[in-house]
């Protein structure tokens, strides 16, 4: 089979040396229902066809905003790349205004929506976008154009000579799609992605995962928009493994039981809650069951590959996994061997006890505008080390500036961010991206990062705090659910903090303790003591300016809804600081 060029390429190979049986799978009316590759192919072309009798033109932008991964949207992504139409991928969750911003700077001619919620914020905003001419649900919505309306016929003769005419005059450095980064702060950027970009990407990134051509099963609920999901929902096409579109992020549990799948993607977000569950499971239990519960916890949290803590050691994680560790697996579906961390920072306790429990997770370092992977670790062969984001994938250079920052080149390099030449040339220099975070290369070869750029800041003494690696630290305790580091000019560095309320009701509970439901929760004292106990116990691995010396508890869930993290699961420093401004202003007595 040749090496795929362009996007469509994937498809298109793989249907015709290759096809596999119920490739992409959705659940439809409670089954799931199955496309084969020849399937995709001929339904793709369909979506071209009626593409084509929307007079879409080679290098028009289609968006595509959908709640959930599903099968219609491989079938829209395939049928508008083979034409030459730019998809524009834009976040469900994000405002109405950035809805507008995002279809008007990219000039977008047609818009495919998921759902009704998704169309009333598109109905909403579409007066103000000029160059929107239609838009097409994926569900049956009255008042709103079918997708299946697109592909009610076949291609005509001449239809079909016009796609393969396209096809044909598409090269491989051509543009694919542009992603708007949602970002912490300011309006969206267009990262602008060659077929190149992304193809390069899929086949260097495959190097490290290992999947055996239609034996393999994967989950996808990461969203498609983001280029990690993407990216890997690409390679699962080349590599022959069978993809499942889970419902939705709360039905992953039953959808992992129902599909028992080998692989899944994951951002630490969602390892962070699986954890903290299966913990408060285990605290439930009681005499030797949940003795030992904790000597496996505490036995996988001192993992490390490759049997380096000795033949003892790996005696009793063997037990472990046979008498613990294999109910975790059974939970999530029973075949589960890797998870594919990225996306944020990965606390390495999470690496470790998940791969102790026999579900190696490989973390790897990526942006969008490398479409995105530029590290990743791999199990085999030696290229895996926990609290590392692994070597660097082949074909891609990395340095280190005399800064810190990390920098990047090769064909996995966005072509740039779409109508910015500003903003593009203060990232693009010299042949490299700078990716504005902070990292070092051990002698190994592996890439470690230690903060972003941007978010490091001083004291007013003069000291620099890294909030990330503090951050990262706190979230260890599983009281904390999310934390913010602030303290950029001030005396000394505090913190805002989302409990758990989960752990932080059951915890007193068992202390007999009667906390107020609600917003006062967060101003109980026995609260405050308690997260302060969990800081100061953390704060004894870090220097004495870099100690967190106050903090404050917020009253909400952070959440994507709420302003608080970005559609990736970054914190939006800016957003979060203003929102609890009289707490910040409280700790330095503003």
């Amino acid at each position: 089979m040749k090496t795929p060029k362009r996007l469509f390429d994937f498809i298109d190979l793989t249907a015709e040396h290759r096809s596999l049986d119920h490739a992409v799978n959705s659940k439809v009316k409670g089954k799931w229902v199955g496309l084969s590759t020849k399937e995709i192919k001929e339904q793709g072309g369909r979506c071209s066809a009626g593409l084509l009798n929307l007079d879409v033109a080679a290098g028009d932008k289609i968006a595509m905003i959908s709640s959930t991964n599903r099968t219609e949207w491989v079938l829209a992504d395939f049928g508008m790349s083979q034409i030459g139409a730019i998809n524009i991928p834009i976040y469900p969750t994000i405002s109405s205004e950035d809805y507008a911003y995002i279809l008007n700077h990219s000039e977008t001619t047609y818009c495919f929506v998921s759902d009704k919620e998704v169309l009333e914020k598109v109905r909403a905003i579409e007066s103000q976008c000029s160059k929107l001419k239609g838009v097409y649900s994926f569900d049956k919505i009255k008042g709103c154009d079918h997708f299946e309306s697109l592909l009610s016929k076949k291609p005509t003769k001449a239809q079909t000579q016009e796609i393969e005419a396209r096809k044909a005059a598409i090269k491989s450095e051509d543009l694919a799609t542009i992603i708007y980064t949602s970002g912490t702060t300011g309006k969206p950027k267009g990262v602008m992605l060659s077929h190149n970009n992304i193809v390069s990407n899929v086949i260097a990134s495959q190097e490290r995962l290992p999947l055996t051509y239609g034996e393999a099963k994967a989950l996808s609920f990461l969203p498609l928009c983001h280029i990690y999901e993407r990216m890997l929902l690409y390679l699962y096409v080349y590599s022959g493994t069978r993809i499942y579109f889970a419902e939705s992020l709360e039905t992953i549990g039953d959808n992992l039981k129902e599909v028992k799948p080998i692989v899944m993607t994951a951002v630490p977000r969602l390892l962070e809650k699986l954890y903290d569950k299966i913990y408060a499971r285990g605290a439930e239990l009681s005499g030797i069951k949940q003795k030992l519960f904790y000597w496996a916890v505490g036995l996988g949290l001192r993992y490390e590959p490759y049997g380096q803590n000795g033949w003892w050691y790996e005696m009793k994680l063997k037990l472990a996994r046979k008498l613990i560790f294999s109910k975790w697996k059974e939970a999530l579906g029973g075949n589960l061997e890797l998870i594919a961390s990225g996306s944020a920072a990965l606390q390495p306790r999470l690496a470790r006890v998940f791969t102790a429990a026999g579900m190696t997770v490989t973390e790897g370092y990526g942006l969008t505008e490398t479409s995105p992977v530029i590290s990743v670790n791999d199990l085999r062969n030696g290229q895996m080390r926990i609290g590392s984001v692994g070597p660097v994938i082949s074909g891609v250079t990395v340095k280190i500036a005399e800064d810190g920052e990390i920098l990047c080149k090769g064909p996995n390099v966005m072509m740039g961010y779409y109508k910015d030449k500003e903003k593009t040339d203060e990232v693009l220099k010299n042949g490299y991206f700078h990716t504005g975070d902070i990292g070092v290369i051990d002698e190994d070869g592996f890439l470690k990062i230690t903060d972003r750029k941007k978010e490091m800041f001083k004291t007013s003494g003069g000291k620099y705090i890294a909030p990330q690696v503090i951050e990262n630290a706190m979230k260890q305790s599983v009281f904390i659910d999310q934390i913010m580091v602030v303290g950029e000019g001030q005396k000394f560095p505090a913190a805002l903090i989302q409990p758990n309320f989960e752990v932080v009701e059951s915890w007193a509970t068992k202390k007999g303790i009667s906390l107020e439901k609600g917003a006062s929760l967060s101003n109980d004292n026995s609260v405050y003591e308690k997260l302060l106990e969990e800081v100061n116990k953390i704060n004894e691995r870090f220097g004495q300016w870099e100690k967190i010396k106050e903090i404050r508890i917020t009253p909400d869930v952070w959440s994507v809804e709420g302003g608080h993290l970005t559609p990736t699961m970054k914190l939006k420093r800016r957003s979060i600081k203003e929102k609890y401004k009289a707490l910040f202003n409280s700790i330095y007595d503003l």
